[in-house]
């Protein structure tokens, strides 16, 4: 049986926008100039904002002061631990203009946590937000960090607000803790020395010009069924090639420099960092960045203030806006296009949600390997409902059956991709290369179908990974964690559906202690793992389901968690 492809339009050099992410943020600034490029606003309402030119010009000092400064070469790896600030797109595009390499890391995430993925990537320099100091000294411990710089939730607000909101933050909240480490700087500091090396004339563009454009860009981290994190190696040449096909397929469709992004996605996810920063920079887009989503009502000051026309976010966030007062009672009027990734959009929540506000959610497929974007429905069409879209242009899909033999259409198989975007490997993990791509086609791991009209849907999961409001979870990293209790003899973790979350983690334990309980559980979880990935639901039994082998059927379980759930 030969090979059925599934094809998006054609794509190629001349439809990039750029070589490098350098040259693409300089043609953005020299673009839409005064036009306002980012702005931050917190749970108290206080907004500040920067204009492309000023992103351009602190972009430029951050990328000397990397280079001359401390002296970091290309192949060198610079971590961002932060939420959405004004600072993270300052600090992410001077590396990415300095020809370095990102790692970016969820600031939620425990000191051990941190302290894998930063012994992984080889970091050598740290920007961390000063919210979380305290778990600095054993995050860069045995890592190669040599280099850590605090930023602020009111880095470049405007200097007596900054002021007042930093007292505010650090003496009377008391959300400040002290610092773990001698840090090296602030991000003020840090400009400050940068504008210095510039006074010699330095042209910024020596970096990158002529740079080789499948250098890489960034080590983004994703996980796998093994539960050890490994970090995706996306070039340059992926990420603008990513950005290109989303804007060959709108062209059009969103107006530049015109646009308004509510971007409440973390910007350390790759669905925010692609779709949020990375497309609105070629668009002259303005983006308002929310640091703390959370509660919703923290969303009220940037609707009140700001007319957002787009917005990226998945089902979790829409359908607990749709649960506001304030939102259901005065919706904005404003918005254009919305968009729902990283976990499946619940028909409903989509019906309602455009019913109040009159705007469409567009879906679309993709992952951390193929540096966001596979699939997506044209902006200029309706939302073709429970499909996340058709192939970008330039990407190619496959559906395998178990046989190995290519499906015809509407009949379900893994999805391979094949397109620019696909990343170059795994980190470290020859083995993990090895394992996910074939013939040069990168396996999913996702069961799909594909309609005869060339749209995607997504069936189930080969892997056994629980997504919690859009974020991965991988269950041997929580299993890891439980059966490290004293108490516990065995552990399992499933997902099971949540009206809120869209899925929750459920762990199946066999106790070692009768004494153990399932507020000591928890207590544990969250003493070594992110909120997210804490299990909601702990359900005690005599014993697992294994294979005649001894391997845990997680599928067995997973069969009957709803049920375990509600009755729990």
């Amino acid at each position: 049986m030969s090979e059925v492809i599934y094809k998006g339009p054609e794509f190629g050099p001349e439809d990039l926008l750029a070589q490098h992410m350098g040259a693409l943020i300089d043609q953005s600034v020299a673009t839409h100039g005064d036009a306002t490029a980012f702005s931050c606003v917190l749970p108290t309402g206080h907004a500040a904002s920067m204009s492309y030119s000023q992103l351009g010009s602190m972009t430029d000092a951050m990328a000397v002061f990397l280079r001359e400064e401390l002296g970091l070469k290309p192949g060198d790896v610079v971590a961002i631990q932060a939420p959405n600030t004004l600072a993270y797109p300052v600090v992410a595009f001077g590396i990415l203009k300095a020809g370095l390499t990102i790692t970016n890391v969820n600031p939620l995430y425990t000191a051990e946590e941190t302290q894998h993925q930063l012994q992984d990537s080889g970091a050598r320099v740290l920007f961390v937000i000063d919210l979380f100091g305290d778990r600095v000294a054993q995050s860069i411990r045995d890592t190669a960090v040599e280099k850590v710089f605090r930023l602020s939730l009111v880095d470049l607000f405007p200097g007596l607000r900054r002021h007042a909101l930093g007292f505010a933050l650090k003496r009377v909240k008391k959300l400040v803790p002290p610092f773990g480490v001698d840090s090296h700087g602030t991000l003020a500091s840090v400009l400050a020395a940068g504008r210095r090396h510039m006074k010699r004339g330095i042209d910024v563009s020596q970096y990158f010009a002529g740079a080789d454009p499948h250098s890489v860009a960034f080590y983004q981290y994703t996980g796998g069924t093994t539960g050890r994190s490994k970090g995706a190696l996306l070039s340059h040449h992926n990420v603008i090639s990513n950005i290109s096909q989303g804007h060959k397929r709108n062209e059009g469709a969103v107006r530049p420099g015109q646009e308004v992004m509510m971007l409440v996605l973390p910007l350390y996810h790759v669905y925010a960092l692609a779709v949020g920063a990375m497309t609105s920079l070629h668009n002259g887009t303005h983006v308002v960045l929310v640091p703390a989503p959370r509660p919703l009502a923290n969303l009220q000051p940037v609707f009140n203030n700001f007319d957002i026309t787009l917005m990226p976010g998945v089902n979790t966030l829409y359908l607990g806006l749709l649960q506001e007062n304030w939102f259901t009672r005065n919706p904005p009027d404003s918005l254009r296009y919305c968009f729902s990734g990283a976990a499946p959009l619940q028909p409903a929540t989509a019906q309602a949600w455009e019913k109040l506000t009159g705007a469409g959610i567009y879906e679309g497929y993709g992952l951390t390997e193929s540096t966001c974007m596979v699939t997506t429905t044209h902006l200029a069409s309706e939302p073709k409902r429970g499909t996340a879209g058709q192939p970008l242009p330039g990407t190619e899909l496959r559906i395998v059956g178990d046989d190995g033999k290519d499906m015809p259409p509407g009949e379900p198989g893994e999805l391979w991709i094949r397109g620019p975007q696909v990343m170059q490997g795994y980190l470290n993990r020859p083995d993990a290369h090895a394992e996910t791509f074939a013939d040069g086609w990168l396996r999913t791991g996702d069961v799909a179908v594909v309609d005869d009209e060339g749209y995607l849907s997504i069936v189930d999961r080969m892997k056994d990974m629980v997504i919690v409001s859009g974020f991965n979870v991988y269950p041997t990293d929580v299993e890891d964690v439980l059966t490290r209790h004293d108490s516990v003899a065995e552990a399992a973790v499933v997902g099971a559906p949540d009206a809120v979350t869209g899925e929750r983690v459920v762990a199946y334990i066999v106790k070692g202690d009768d004494r153990l309980t399932a507020g000591d559980v928890t207590a544990h979880c969250r003493d070594h793992l992110t909120g997210y990935k804490v299990p909601k639901t702990v359900i005690f039994v005599d014993e697992l389901p294994k294979s005649p082998v001894g391997k845990v059927l997680r599928r067995d379980l997973r069969d009957r968690a709803a049920a375990d759930v509600e009755a729990a």
